[in-house]
């Protein structure tokens, strides 16, 4: 019944880990660039585009399906960028749990 007793703490305090931690990552912002820094994209720490940024070099008529191409890779670099940072802070916090290989935590 101990073991019980100390497995529910612990639960408990990885709970209120996990929270912090969520809190912590929904602060964060990645930004990420293509096209040699002609496109900016920013993430929220939810995966939200917080800001575009577009050289005005490429502003130009005719040219509409590059730019899209651009800011698609951009966003993908940045969302890339955020989930590791995500998973790089979920694995601090679990080291050492026995959690079994590929599960993913709630968010």
């Amino acid at each position: 019944m101990r073991d019980m007793m100390g497995m529910m703490k612990q639960a408990k305090e990885m709970q209120s880990k996990m929270k912090a931690l969520q809190d912590e990552i929904a602060e964060l912002e990645v930004t990420a660039n293509s096209g040699g820094g002609l496109v900016s994209v920013t993430l929220s720490g939810k995966g939200v585009l917080s800001g575009l940024k577009i050289d005005p070099s490429l502003v130009k008529e005719g040219e509409g399906e590059i730019l899209e191409d651009l800011i698609i890779a951009a966003h993908n670099d940045a969302k890339g960028k955020l989930e590791a940072l995500m998973a790089e802070k979920t694995q601090a916090l679990t080291a050492g749990l026995p959690i079994p290989p590929g599960f993913k935590l709630p968010f």
